[in-house]
């Protein structure tokens, strides 16, 4: 743009301080810097912008290139399926000794009816000892010695 080397920026410095003053000076220089800087970012987003519109008509271009191509493959086969839709129509579908299978009687699904209890001893022990389940039958009088409540000395 402009060809601007170190003794035009002095003098430009330098006309600058002798016409505003070194009071307001450094205000100006601040609001100079800021509006170059909104300039600059400005023009690099109206290049972006121009640099994403080429991409997108690059796109749209092998978008519609693609179709196209998928269009003719899928008109390709079309064609090879009518063909063979053809060549099989005179084709007989069944030999006239074959047997016909839609009489035949099949043996039915039933429920193999899984015995619970060995479902029960199929949970891994940490997934019983997480959730709170007996995995040892306590008797009556044993279970009454574990629960029953310890003596304190001196008490009870």
């Amino acid at each position: 743009m402009f060809d601007l080397d170190i003794s035009k920026l002095a003098l430009i410095g330098a006309v600058a301080l002798v016409a505003i003053g070194p009071e307001k000076l450094p205000r100006v220089a601040r609001t100079v810097g800021t509006l170059l800087g909104k300039a600059q970012r400005y023009v690099s987003d109206v290049k972006a912008e121009v640099n994403r519109a080429m991409e997108l008509d690059e796109l749209q271009k092998m978008k519609s290139s693609v179709e196209s191509a998928a269009r003719d493959v899928q008109h390709s086969m079309h064609e090879g399926f009518d063909e063979v839709g053809q060549a099989l129509s005179g084709v007989q579908t069944k030999p006239e000794d074959a047997p016909d299978l839609s009489t035949t009687n099949y043996p039915v699904y039933r429920h193999p009816r899984k015995n619970w209890r060995l479902k029960q001893g199929a949970l891994p022990q940490w997934y019983k000892a997480r959730s709170g389940v007996r995995t040892k039958a306590l008797s009556g009088a044993a279970r009454v010695a574990r629960y029953r409540p310890r003596k304190i000395d001196g008490g009870y």
